[in-house]
């Protein structure tokens, strides 16, 4: 079973039966999941192993109040063998190494234009390390400009049939103000033609279809 397989009312079953006394490992492997997913799901569920488990000589290394790889921790005040030595690897590498304020071949300066990948026009505002703090929609600031701070829940948008990437064409009275849950009202499907909107609902009606196939899977149960 592949590992990104949805969890079963099976595999849950499984998991709700032998979690508090079977080692995650051996759920597992019966389940076709790795035992990081099985420990995940446990948390998520809420289930714990019980006193009984804990007190087997084969309990797995969460056993509360264990201290996982204590005896190979730096212990407080440890100086590491490379302290103050400064590292030189030789060879030519120095003379492919960045230089005190040498930027990146991609680098661009504040006030470049782009086109993003959803298809709008961005300006550099910023030149942090953080790319999304970086770059801001042309239609956006073009919005603040004439009315001020967007407000925390909304979104600017162009009004139907105004989109473009033409700068001189972003105009404040070709955007509008909208709250997500109307602009989730605007693209719903009901807004397409009846054909298009039919479609989309056969398309769902066909994945959940192939989803609960999946999930009825039969998974073997000791």
């Amino acid at each position: 079973m592949a590992k990104n397989y949805p969890w079963a009312r099976p595999q849950l079953y499984v998991l709700h039966r032998r979690y508090q006394n079977t080692p995650a490992q051996q759920i597992a492997e019966q389940l076709g999941f790795s035992r990081e997913r099985v420990y995940s799901k446990a948390f998520a569920l809420g289930l714990s192993k019980n006193a009984a488990y804990y007190d087997r000589p084969a309990a797995d290394r969460r056993r509360p109040g264990t201290h996982i790889g204590g005896a190979t921790r730096f212990k407080p005040g440890h100086a590491t063998w490379n302290k103050g030595i400064k590292w030189d690897s030789g060879g030519r590498s120095h003379t492919t190494r960045f230089k005190p304020g040498q930027r990146s071949p991609n680098w661009m300066p504040i006030g470049t234009l782009r086109i993003n990948g959803e298809g709008y026009l961005d300006r550099k505002v910023a030149d942090t390390r953080i790319t999304q703090r970086n770059w801001t929609a042309v239609h956006r600031l073009v919005w603040i400009e004439h009315h001020g701070a967007v407000p925390r829940g909304h979104l600017v948008v162009f009004r139907p049939g105004h989109h473009t990437t033409e700068l001189p064409l972003i105009t404040v009275d070709k955007l509008e103000l909208l709250t997500r849950r109307q602009l989730m009202e605007r693209n719903t499907y009901h807004n397409y033609p009846k054909p298009i909107a039919r479609l989309i609902q056969l398309r769902g009606a066909v994945n959940r279809q192939i989803h609960k196939r999946e999930l009825a899977r039969p998974c073997q149960i000791k």
